[in-house]
């Protein structure tokens, strides 16, 4: 039996009706902003440690481009603009909210230098040249997680309308083993906090590569709802996410998937990826939207196949802020370095409501690496043939309309059931977790001179720019 309200103290799901007498109600705000009057409160929340790691020399994951990022968001003085929170590592218990402990186990325990020692582990976790042991690999995911999980409570508490977190969006990462260089999925971990209190949880994915962890994880439940727009021709990397991919059981329809061949280009994709998102959204009703903005479907990407450019890309951040719901934005791939920098730097403009100038600051930190241009607008879009013709993408937009039509009704989605196989805290866990976020609001609120953001300008990282 359907009830009206998620927070209806008589719904089966006890734990909404008690967190709701701390949190605020949420409901979409559906097209009513357009693009110009939305005037959200953004917090970015980083970690400058985060960008320390190494994948290794020859290995196209590259976190520095976390630094360069920060960089230019701090030159062209976005940082002013928002809430800035250095985040904290994610806890061991926190990432067992998600993944196994046998795997979590194995990320403690392995180093480079005592790896030899885990030959039956490390086919058994499926490590490998995808994903290297490298040194303080724990801690990394510890850190990139736990920045996604502090912009998750800060989007339940009602600190921030928009929460920005550029090291995350790790979304090939399973619940037993890491995959194409994501070792913890913090978006799987971000979602299962945020169902404490949302009803519905809509993830988008706009990676060059289908975000088929994520899926997996939510494949089951109407809770969620997955859009990816990706590469797919059947054997490009990870070989999922085709347009029949649309989930089971209580799931069915709620996974969608938008499968692209090489060379798209900036008006094929914004007109495909709103002509999709705005039924999603007005169908669906999220209350919450996490988007993972993956930036190597751009053009002139190390390991990319599209044509788009930084403007296109952001257009559709942009579309998906102007529904006014609380959001959270998340990295992703992406191994151009000064091009994924570039980009995140404009999504921040966006969320931020700023226009910045296409001329790079003059001051900021490793701007050599910007040249010979150092605009923040480079040209992308020309490298790839645009294989995506207007009948194969009138038809796919034809299919995915014909998905969409089953979601009409959700009925779990009232009573807000969180599936036993995602969720599994006991009252006295979530009372724990409740007493954090207020003790958190309290700190915020009062202590609001401490909330700082300490801009290290990692000189002494010159050397790795070069690998």
């Amino acid at each position: 039996m359907a009830h009206n309200s998620w927070s209806d103290p008589d719904s089966s799901f006890a734990t909404d009706f008690r967190t709701a007498k701390h949190t605020p109600f949420f409901e979409p705000i559906i097209n009513t902003f357009n693009d110009g009057g939305y005037k959200p409160n953004v917090s970015y929340h980083y970690n400058p440690d985060v960008a320390a790691y190494h994948y290794g020399v020859r290995h196209p994951m590259k976190p520095f481009r976390l630094m360069l990022t920060d960089h230019l968001v701090s030159g062209y003085k976005l940082h002013e603009q928002m809430d800035l929170y250095q985040t904290e590592r994610a806890s061991k218990e926190e990432l067992l909210n998600f993944h196994s402990a046998d795997y979590i186990e194995f990320l403690q325990r392995i180093t480079p230098q005592n790896s030899t020692k885990f030959a039956d582990d490390l086919k058994k976790f499926n490590i490998g040249d995808d994903c290297p042991v490298f040194d303080g690999m724990y801690d990394y995911c510890q850190f990139y997680a736990g920045a996604s999980l502090d912009a998750s409570r800060k989007l339940i508490s009602g600190m921030s309308d928009i929460a920005i977190n550029w090291s995350g969006g790790l979304h090939h990462a399973k619940k037993y083993e890491p995959s194409g260089f994501c070792y913890v999925n913090d978006i799987v971990m971000a979602i299962l906090n945020l169902l404490r209190v949302h009803p519905r949880v809509l993830y988008i994915d706009i990676d060059l590569h289908h975000g088929d962890g994520v899926q997996e994880a939510f494949y089951l439940t109407d809770r969620v709802m997955t859009v990816s727009f990706h590469k797919y021709n059947g054997e490009f990397f990870p070989g999922t996410g085709n347009y029949d991919e649309t989930g089971v059981g209580k799931g069915k329809h709620f996974a969608l998937n938008v499968p692209l061949q090489d060379g798209i280009d900036d008006s094929s994709y914004v007109k495909l990826f709103k002509s999709v998102i705005e039924p999603v959204i007005t169908k669906f009703r999220p209350t919450v939207i996490i988007q993972q903005c993956g930036a190597d479907s751009l053009g002139y990407d190390r390991l990319g196949c599209f044509n788009l450019n930084i403007k296109a890309h952001g257009e559709c951040v942009k579309y998906v802020k102007s529904f006014g719901i609380p959001m959270m934005c998340l990295g992703g791939g992406g191994y151009t370095p000064r091009n994924v920098s570039r980009l995140w730097c404009y999504e921040t403009s966006i969320m931020t409501n700023n226009e910045l100038s296409s001329k790079l600051p003059d001051d900021i930190p490793f701007r050599s690496w910007f040249e010979p241009d150092c605009s923040l607008h480079p040209n992308l879009g020309d490298r790839f043939e645009n294989k995506n013709t207007k009948k194969y993408l009138d038809n796919l937009r034809v299919q995915l309309m014909e998905n969409l039509r089953y979601l009409n009704q959700a009925p779990s989605v009232q009573m807000q059931e969180i599936p036993p196989d995602l969720q599994n805290l006991t009252t006295d866990e979530e009372t724990k977790i409740l007493d954090r976020l207020k003790r958190e609001s309290k700190f915020d609120k009062y202590k609001d001179e401490q909330r700082y953001y300490i801009n290290k300008k990692d000189e002494s990282r010159r050397g790795e720019l070069l690998d």
